[in-house]
């Protein structure tokens, strides 16, 4: 079967520095080294930093999950985490090591400037997701979040100066439909996308070269905010069917039947040799693909 693969995609500048700083310390370090939840959010890495000497402690309260960890080093994830949890770690007397991704702390300090203004911020992001819990934790009763359009008409802002952010793996045109919602609701409300750059544009690359193909296999992890954006985009913006797969076992030939061009595109924190292992195996496969 011929193979498209999609570019950009992959790997983004925070989660190579994320994983090369808890390598780094977790090689280094005599003495327990745990991350904080999911380091990026694909077990294949997680697998590896097991390797390397770093537990992870995952659940979906970092406040809580801080709590199993007595003592030795503690890494915060490439998603953030609040004032609360970082002041927590450290009346606990652990080694505190940030691996936060840039693009998370600069949307960290937006909302801590925006606050320190008098502001109500309206943070567009996924519910259950680390990076708002982590965002939200710097205003807490001055920032609400909210994931569709449908959120956006319950809202009840006070009076006041208003604006809106984002979580940095949304996608571009979901965020963008509650944006347009917010200014008919609010029209003085100040916007501040902080969508990230490869976010962006692996979104747009996805939507424009899956009109070459017939059919988009998207590699990641089921937790991966960033990676399940890539299929609703597809499927919503290219109009393609799109498949989310976490190792090339997941596949189903019966996605491909019909299909000449299967295009393959990659979540930001899956890893290269994954990925290339789901193209080998789409390219042995026979033309017309037969159903198993």
């Amino acid at each position: 079967m011929r193979v498209h693969f999609i570019t950009p995609q992959g790997y983004c500048h925070g989660v190579v520095r994320a994983m090369r700083i808890a390598k780094q310390i977790g090689d280094s370090t005599d003495g327990p080294v745990y991350g904080l939840g999911q380091m990026v959010h694909n077990r294949h890495m997680i697998d590896d930093l097991a390797e390397h000497h770093v537990d992870t402690v995952d659940g979906p309260d970092r406040l809580k999950i801080l709590e199993q960890i007595q003592s030795g080093t503690v890494i915060f994830t490439a998603h953030g985490v609040s004032p609360q949890v970082r002041t927590r770690a450290l009346e606990k007397g652990l080694r505190v090591i940030d691996a936060t991704c840039p693009d998370v702390t600069r949307t960290h300090d937006l909302v801590k400037m925006l606050v320190a203004e008098g502001y109500y911020i309206v943070y567009i992001g996924r519910h259950g997701h680390p990076e708002p819990e982590g965002v939200m934790g710097n205003a807490p009763g001055r920032i609400f979040l909210v994931e569709t359009v449908g959120e956006v008409d319950q809202l009840d802002l006070p009076e006041g100066k208003r604006a809106v952010t984002t979580q940095t793996t949304m996608s571009l045109w979901d965020t963008q439909d509650i944006i347009d919602r917010l200014k008919e609701r609010y029209p003085d409300i100040e916007v501040y996308n902080e969508i990230c750059t490869a976010t962006q544009e692996r979104q747009t690359a996805a939507v424009e070269q899956a009109k070459l193909c017939d059919v988009v296999i998207v590699v990641g992890d089921e937790r991966s905010s960033n990676t399940n954006r890539l299929v609703d985009a597809v499927r919503e913006r290219a109009g393609k069917p799109a498949y989310r797969v976490d190792s090339a076992s997941e596949i189903r030939t019966e996605w491909l039947q019909g299909a000449s061009v299967v295009g393959v595109t990659s979540g930001a924190s899956t890893k290269t040799q994954i990925t290339r292992e789901v193209v080998r195996f789409l390219e042995a496969l026979p033309d017309p693909v037969e159903t198993r």
